[in-house]
C-alpha cells in the first residue's frame, strides 16, 4: 500500500532526514563514544541509552526514506468550492446535533486530538470533493455509517502542521 503524501509533506520529510543525518546522527555518535569511554559496557546504562537513541534516529531516517520512496503524491489543489487537502471543514453531525471543525491532511500529519484527520480516513474520504451544504454519508464498514452536512470550507488553512513522529 502506498501512503498518500503532498509535495509539501515530502519536502518536510526530506528536511527532517537531512537534519537527522547532519545534526542528530553526529550528536548520537558522540554520545555513544563518550559513554563507551566510561569503561565496563556490561553495566553502563549511559552506553545502552545512547545506543538506543542512535538506533531510534537511524530507524526514523529509514522510515522517512521508505515513505518517500513508496509515496503516492497527491495534489492539495481543489476547486474553489470543494473540500480538498489542507482545508478546514466545519461539519454538522445529524445524529448528535453537534458541529465540529476538522482539517483534512495526509496520514503523516493526522492527529485527531488536534482536529487533523487523514484524507484516507472514513470521514476524510467522504468529505473530499464535496461542497458546502452537501449531506454526505460516512461509511464506517459493511454499509453502516452516519450523515454529516458540510457547513463551511476554509481554504486559507496552511500546511504548517508537524509530521507525526514516534
Amino acid at each position: 500500500m502506498h501512503n498518500q503524501l503532498t509535495e509539501s509533506d515530502i519536502k518536510k520529510m526530506q528536511e527532517e532526514i537531512e537534519y537527522r543525518k547532519l545534526v542528530v546522527r553526529k550528536e548520537a555518535l558522540e554520545d555513544v563514544k563518550e559513554a563507551r569511554a566510561q569503561g565496563d559496557l556490561s553495566e553502563n546504562f549511559e552506553y545502552y541509552a545512547a545506543k538506543k537513541f542512535k538506533n531510534k534516529n537511524e530507524g526514523r531516517i529509514r522510515f522517512l526514506e521508505r515513505m518517500i520512496k513508496t509515496a503516492e503524491v497527491v495534489s492539495d489543489e481543489s476547486a474553489a468550492d470543494e473540500v480538498g487537502m489542507n482545508n478546514k471543514v466545519e461539519v454538522w453531525f445529524e445524529e448528535d446535533d453537534e458541529t465540529e471543525t476538522y482539517k483534512i491532511v495526509t496520514t503523516m500529519r493526522q492527529d485527531s486530538l488536534k482536529g487533523l484527520i487523514s484524507g484516507e480516513s472514513p470521514l476524510g474520504k467522504a468529505l473530499l470533493g464535496h461542497k458546502v451544504g452537501d449531506r454526505v454519508f460516512v461509511e464506517i464498514g459493511a454499509g453502516d455509517g452516519y450523515y454529516v452536512v458540510i457547513r463551511s470550507i476554509d481554504k486559507s488553512a496552511g500546511d504548517d502542521d508537524e509530521l507525526r513522529s514516534f
